[in-house]
């Protein structure tokens, strides 16, 4: 029993240093961050700090890791369900809707930041971060316009290709702002994060978008004009 408290009073110290590291490395970045400062926040000595992490650097480390373990979420409903799509643009529009969404989160964008700037001294963690996140994305945006190239809604001989350029059609204005200027002075409306997502997919249905979907498309905008 004695072991068991002594158990979960480690786990608890772990995760309160943990949690302090996030907020502080966010905050102040790798260099801003000093392990007196970790301590001070997980209310725990210099000392407890050490025995569970050797530096600052494996402290970095493991956090970065655990954060990558948990962007592996299973798919949104719509990921499985674009190949067979029965209104493209309507399901790409609310799909592109969510994905600014999430990558637009303040904790995101300031570990995106932190990861960019520490890139050449943690370029494992750097890669894997990408490889988990827009890589993986656009792998998975790749395998709907193959399909959809099959079925004709969309002309996508290299469907790769295709699915960075929707992908940053779709995040590369607020994103690009968000990575230029604290994040406080670069959140946008929900309105605006609406409006850049529908804008493009519009773009991408124009350079994509085949026959009949091409028609409905253009007929859909000359409506709403």
């Amino acid at each position: 029993m004695e072991q068991t408290q002594s158990d979960g009073r480690t786990a608890r110290k772990r995760r309160a240093i943990l949690d302090a590291a996030r907020t502080l490395f966010l905050r102040n970045g790798f260099a801003g961050t000093s392990m007196d400062d970790v301590a001070a926040m997980a209310e725990v000595s210099k000392q407890t700090v050490y025995k569970h992490f050797a530096d600052k650097q494996s402290l970095f480390g493991e956090l970065i890791t655990l954060d990558i373990s948990q962007m592996e979420v299973d798919p949104h409903p719509l990921e499985l369900a674009m190949p067979g799509t029965d209104d493209l643009e309507r399901d790409l529009r609310e799909y592109a809707r969510m994905h600014l969404s999430v990558v637009m989160q303040p904790p995101l964008l300031r570990m995106r930041r932190v990861l960019i700037g520490e890139a050449d001294r943690f370029p494992h963690l750097a890669r894997a971060w990408y490889e988990n996140g827009p890589e993986r994305s656009c792998a998975i945006f790749a395998g709907w316009f193959e399909a959809l190239d099959r079925r004709g809604l969309l002309h996508a001989p290299d469907p790769m290709l295709a699915a960075q350029h929707f992908n940053w059609l779709v995040l590369s204005i607020p994103l690009n702002k968000a990575m230029s200027m604290p994040v406080e002075g670069a959140m946008f409306s929900d309105a605006e994060l609406r409006h850049y997502a529908d804008a493009g997919v519009r773009v991408f249905l124009a350079a994509y978008a085949s026959g009949t979907a091409a028609s409905a498309v253009n007929g859909r905008n000359v409506n709403d004009s």
